[in-house]
């Protein structure tokens, strides 16, 4: 997959996130996705590759980045907090989507109680089914 591909999966998921917002606090060469003002997602170019750049959770992000090759540690961010997706690998659309949808979810549970757009415990459950992503 290449890197415009990535970052239009990436998009389409953030987008469809509740309160999720795009902005550009870093500059335009910077598109960032923040959630009732915290950032969870951040889209650049690194060498002319086009990257995404997501929060995991530290347990996670060792896994992810031992598991894909693709996956390495967060480009100009806390490398213990934040992972970077890299194209050109074997990274798929539903991966892609479950990791912008957990790092949504990450900063969601920082939030107080009364200012989180969604439940992080119960989101995209369906009664009887299985999650939605």
């Amino acid at each position: 997959m290449d890197g415009d591909a990535l970052q239009e999966i990436a998009r389409q998921r953030a987008e469809e996130l509740p309160a999720a917002e795009a902005t550009r606090p870093f500059g335009p060469e910077y598109d960032v996705f923040k959630v009732i003002g915290k950032m969870f997602l951040l889209f650049t170019e690194v060498r002319g590759e086009q990257i995404v750049v997501l929060k995991a959770d530290p347990r996670d992000s060792e896994s992810l980045r031992q598991a894909h090759r693709d996956i390495t540690p967060g480009y100009h961010m806390n490398k213990r907090h934040w992972i970077t997706l890299e194209p050109g690998g074997a990274l798929d659309a539903g991966l892609i989507r479950e990791l912008v949808t957990e790092s949504y979810l990450l900063v969601v549970e920082g939030l107080p109680r009364a200012k989180r757009p969604v439940d992080p415990r119960t989101f995209g459950e369906h009664p009887g089914g299985p999650p939605v992503s």
